[in-house]
């Protein structure tokens, strides 16, 4: 990862100051760095130790940085790992502008690895999750929401990129197509817990230790799966009440909301549907033979599931 950083802090460079401002700013909050780290284990599980893995880890780095930068912006979140937001900081233009230039900077790097097979999962992957936001955005304050189309817009704003991630260790090693899906799929599975635990973590955790403020979802009017399930297992005054506050993303009861979806098991719920994703993609590591990375793969299942924060 020290190799990735430096890739990241180099790709930055721009000759215009703001930029370097935000693009500097956005990555210096550091992050869990789960994308470029699944790029690395996989290359390196699968016996490939080129250079060709640092500058695809920084890639998705600066795929999954664009994300943030223009989610942000449409869900006017003020509040991301502990910090200002960069468009509460610079404004919502030049935020959106400089995602731009995050986005096509990785089409340059991947470019660079020279293989027409990376060019093909990495834009395969931004189209999709491009299709994933706006889904989201078309799904938001509908309390009718079906738990299938939330799990759609799951795999694919958030889970298609760990997705990729996964694969492209998979292709710089040339694996053999079964292998290289069997990494697609811990990815996809990985990245579908991950989003899971980050939905239920708006109603169990704290800003302190979520590093963005608490209610957010519900504030935007994003039927999670916490809030689904605890509309299926309240009364009906209760439901009337999240109904309400999905439809007009309302956050003024969300002490009372909180304890609606404690009380329901609905996080429980939740959790649980994270760990079943989790297994799935442990399952899918039987395509590797044993290494100290695959061990580190493991683990991630584990800590995606049982993470506070």
């Amino acid at each position: 990862m020290a190799e990735v950083d430096k890739i990241i802090h180099a790709r930055l460079a721009s000759d215009v100051a703001l930029i370097n401002q935000i693009s500097r700013y956005i990555i210096s909050a550091g992050g869990k760095r789960i994308r470029p780290k699944l790029v690395l284990l996989f290359a390196n599980a699968l016996g490939f130790a080129g250079p060709e893995r640092y500058e695809l880890a920084a890639t998705v780095e600066f795929i999954h940085t664009a994300t943030l930068l223009h989610d942000d912006v449409v869900d006017e979140s003020s509040l991301r790992r502990g910090r200002d937001t960069a468009n509460a900081l610079f404004g919502n233009a030049a935020s959106v502008l400089v995602g731009d230039f995050l986005y096509s900077r990785a089409f340059q790097m991947m470019v660079s690895v020279d293989r027409m097979r990376v060019l093909e999962v990495l834009a395969d992957a931004t189209n999709v999750i491009a299709e994933g936001e706006v889904l989201q955005l078309m799904n938001m304050h509908d309390p009718d929401l079906g738990v299938d189309d939330y799990l759609r817009v799951i795999r694919y704003k958030t889970a298609k990129l760990f997705e990729a991630s996964a694969r492209l260790g998979a292709v710089l090693a040339e694996a053999n197509h079964a292998v290289e899906e069997a990494c697609a799929d811990y990815g996809r599975s990985l990245g579908t817990a991950f989003q899971l635990v980050d939905d239920l973590l708006d109603y169990e955790s704290d800003a302190a230790h979520l590093g963005k403020n608490i209610g957010d979802d519900l504030r935007e009017g994003k039927p999670t799966l916490p809030l689904l399930v605890a509309m299926q297992r309240s009364t009906p005054s209760e439901r009337d009440l999240i109904r309400h506050s999905i439809e007009h993303g309302e956050v003024q009861r969300l002490p009372e909301i909180v304890a609606i979806v404690r009380r329901t098991g609905a996080l429980d719920v939740t959790r649980e549907a994270a760990r079943t994703e989790a297994a799935k993609a442990q399952k899918s590591l039987a395509a590797l033979g044993p290494s100290a990375h695959r061990e580190a793969l493991l683990e991630f299942c584990v800590r995606s599931v049982e993470r506070s924060f």
